[in-house]
């Protein structure tokens, strides 16, 4: 793998310094910049298109084109930036990821398994929770959260237990919070502060796993359940040790040549942080902010809610939804059952749905009528159903049936090829994650069977019919690595190297366009981001390769020289 996620954590600070200084040097020469001496991908077109030169000012590209009349354009005292060799082309625009979420992480304990981290078993999580006790200087009271275990890739082949964290941890509530996001696993202590016993009823979209026999919590919370641990979660820190969490990670997404970032579930804890970020210009890429779907009814349709307008880098894009959990967490809402034995269910386990089917309808029929983009988290063909159906009903109860709404169905991933149809014929937009094809790949396949997990985000079979789409990371899910996420898209190989769906693979090319201009179509902003043309914003990246010229298997290797926000450097490779 290119880069390992804790090793990139180290470095936040020595990049943030080099990022600075490149950033003034920038800032305090307002002449042209010229960029030349290598493949400039303008990413316009069906088909790559190359430019001899890219001319830089104020911000914006004010032309593309062969050098000599680029330096024409550029006009007296401008510079000249030889990129000997190396590839520019627009900044990476996020598809879909929680940049708060990572920002947590950060004060957190990583809880990875290879190749990620170094967790294994059970016991290597317990070790970690008690390494992080000590780097926080927490007394005997303080709440321990870790993130991003896999039961699937621990020994035990199973989900931590209360009991296992009790021994090691009797006083401390602890809560580990598993990889896909959709389920945690809590101790005794945590329970008790949250108010879960024996008696505590399963809330609707949610289940509380249960000691075998007993009604007894066992530790483990799937989908909703976990909701009531939000304000333990989300505990108020001193808003300067927020800002810097943020900063570190605004720059590692910049690292990874993201100029547009997002954090697609955003709770009003969240958006005060955000909120003081844009106003004191501590922003320094773009962030897709979508408020989570809980308050909705108190934000959508309010004149004094502003949506769609970049402030200070910090635009509300749409509303998140969340109808359904994840696949390996075996909590996707399907048509089918699983294949294999799921946590809480003992016959005919298809997952179940976050949201019911009236929720979904009124909150379509909201968000149309005031012209409010949704995102909507849909994994299982079930919940994909669910989104289709609401979509239906909202555009029958308003009559429109015209507006360019670019609903975006999140992951969309275990689905059917009719569902395909319907995105088609209503202009639903996936976003998809085929980050899982390498991931989770073999847990697919072991789950959902060979027909199933080949067809997990057919981004072939979506161009081929004409459906724009994005690919995205799930950041912190997997790491916010844009080239590894180009390679799974090319690729589609698991971890044991099968490949997932052959038929389903993608050019380069057309991974390129997922993450860069039709991510910018996804956020409306098409006319001002995503390809290298004269009037778009100046947002661009540097890298080592041109991936439409190595072999696949060196695309996950490229690196990322050098980020580009607006004209100004916001991450250069240390030399």
């Amino acid at each position: 793998m290119r880069k390992i996620f804790i090793a990139a954590i180290l470095f936040y600070s020595s990049f943030f310094c080099s990022c600075k200084n490149n950033s003034e040097k920038s800032t305090d020469n307002n002449a042209a910049v010229v960029y030349y001496n290598g493949d400039i991908l303008t990413m316009e077109g069906d088909q790559p298109e190359y430019a001899e030169a890219l001319v830089v000012k104020d911000g914006k590209i004010i032309f593309v084109g062969n050098k000599e009349e680029a330096m024409k354009q550029a006009g007296e005292g401008h510079q000249m930036i030889d990129l000997n060799g190396k590839t520019l082309l627009p900044g990476f625009i996020d598809g879909h990821s929680h940049i708060t979420k990572y920002a947590d992480g950060l004060m957190q304990a990583d809880l990875s398994s290879p190749p990620l981290g170094k967790i294994n078993n059970i016991s290597d999580i317990i070790k970690s929770m008690q390494d992080l006790k000590v780097k926080l200087k927490a007394d005997d009271t303080s709440w321990l959260i870790g993130f991003n275990y896999d039961q699937d890739l621990l020994i035990e082949k199973r989900h931590p237990t209360a009991a296992d964290l009790d021994v090691a941890f009797p006083t401390n509530p602890v809560i580990l919070m598993h990889v896909s996001g959709h389920m945690l696993v809590a101790n005794s202590v945590a329970l008790k502060k949250a108010g879960i016993n024996a008696a505590t009823k399963d809330p609707d979209g949610g289940t509380i796993i249960r000691k075998k026999g007993t009604t007894e919590p066992e530790g483990l919370l799937q989908e909703v359940a976990q909701q009531i641990f939000i304000p333990f979660l989300f505990k108020p820190i001193p808003i300067e040790q927020e800002l810097e969490k943020l900063k570190s990670a605004q720059q590692y997404y910049a690292s990874n040549g993201v100029t547009t970032a997002a954090e697609h579930l955003a709770f009003p804890e969240k958006m005060t942080i955000l909120d003081s970020a844009a106003a004191r210009k501590e922003l320094f890429i773009d962030i897709e902010t979508l408020p989570a779907y809980t308050i909705a009814d108190k934000i959508v349709g309010n004149k004094n809610f502003k949506w769609g307008t970049f402030n200070n880098h910090l635009k509300y894009t749409g509303i998140k939804m969340a109808v359904d959990g994840s696949p390996q967490g075996k909590t996707a809402f399907l048509t089918q059952p699983y294949l294999t034995e799921v946590p809480g269910c003992s016959h005919d386990c298809k997952g179940f749905p976050n949201l019911n089917q009236e929720q979904i309808n009124q909150l379509l029929v909201l968000c149309y009528k005031n012209k409010v983009q949704v995102y909507s988290h849909c994994n299982g063909d079930a919940s994909i159903d669910m989104m289709i159906k609401g979509h239906e009903n909202a555009i029958a109860l308003t009559g429109d049936s015209t507006t360019d709404r670019r609903t975006v169905i999140i992951h969309s991933q275990i689905m059917r090829k009719d569902q395909l149809m319907a995105y088609k014929k209503y202009k639903l937009f996936p976003s998809y994650f085929t980050n899982h094809c390498y991931y989770w790949g073999d847990a697919h396949l072991e789950n959902l069977g060979k027909e199933r997990a080949d067809f997990i985000s057919p981004m072939k079979s979506t161009f081929d019919m004409g459906i724009i789409c994005t690919n995205h990371t799930d950041c912190a899910v997997t790491p916010m690595d844009q080239l590894f996420l180009l390679w799974t898209s090319v690729a589609r190989e698991t971890k044991s190297g099968k490949v997932l769906g052959e038929s389903e693979k993608i050019t380069p090319y057309q991974g390129l366009k997922a993450l860069t201009i039709n991510g910018a179509y996804e956020y409306f902003e098409e006319n001002s981001k995503g390809s290298l043309k004269a009037g778009k914003l100046a947002d661009l990246v540097i890298l080592s390769k041109n991936p439409l010229k190595v072999d696949v298997n060196e695309i996950k290797n490229i690196k990322v020289v050098e980020t580009i926000k607006e004209g100004k450097s916001v991450f250069a490779e240390k030399q």
